[in-house]
């Protein structure tokens, strides 16, 4: 079994999201049943959220713009386009933790040279974007749908293990007591530089796996080339 995360995430009250869609909308639903407020952004406006709102529950959950959402959040999760990264706001995001949940897709994305060519990783992109935040990939390897289906107490001898990658610890720290609130084990599998190995076509990606699992295959996974 896991040694437990100190919980520091209980000290968090409210999740900003930025980019409404699948991930953002699970995530939410995850975070709300665990105790914690969201503030959530697309970029139509939040006049566009109001059936997403009433879903979440009015108490707990509300619509905002992004510059308001990323000003709001304890932590604030980013799962946009990676295509649109450059759009994100910089300032309101200074010395926060930004939970980035980007994969590559280059039939919506375009080609990136430099992901192409291995010579940076998506986190690495938004990293360098916004390089007075502490960014933490997490939650790129789950289906939306299991986030918050897939949740279960510490302890449970099969729970679900989530990676994350960062430069920082003390954001690591934060960001994996914030995964074990919603009901998973975070497994730090090392620098954002090393986040490539649980991105999209790889062994792992998708793929319910307990933390020993998920040890096991990414430290297992080469890389390639992206197609």
């Amino acid at each position: 079994m896991p040694a437990r995360t100190a919980c520091v995430a209980r000290t968090m009250s409210t999740l900003g999201i930025i980019g409404a869609g699948n991930i953002g909308s699970n995530v939410a639903k995850a975070a709300i049943a665990a105790g914690h407020d969201v503030v959530i952004a697309n970029s139509r406006g939040p006049e566009t959220l109001g059936d997403l709102i009433v879903e979440l529950g009015q108490e707990h959950a509300r619509a905002a713009t992004i510059d308001e959402a990323a000003a709001a959040g304890d932590i604030v999760l980013v799962a946009i386009p990676l295509s649109a990264i450059e759009t994100l706001p910089q300032a309101p995001l200074v010395g926060k933790i930004v939970l980035d949940a980007n994969n590559y897709y280059p039939g919506r994305d375009g080609r990136i040279a430099a992901l192409d060519t291995n010579m940076s990783t998506t986190s690495g992109l938004l990293q360098k974007h916004l390089p007075e935040s502490h960014v933490v990939k997490a939650f790129n390897h789950i289906n939306a749908k299991d986030i918050p289906r897939d949740a279960t107490p510490f302890g449970t001898p099969t729970r679900r293990a989530l990676a994350i990658f960062g430069q920082d610890g003390q954001a690591k720290e934060v960001a994996a007591a914030f995964l074990d609130d919603l009901g998973y084990d975070a497994v730090d599998l090392g620098t954002l530089d090393e986040s490539w190995r649980l991105e999209r076509d790889t062994p792992g990606y998708g793929k319910p796996m307990t933390a020993a699992e998920l040890r096991e295959i990414s430290a297992n996974t080469e890389r390639v080339q992206q197609q």
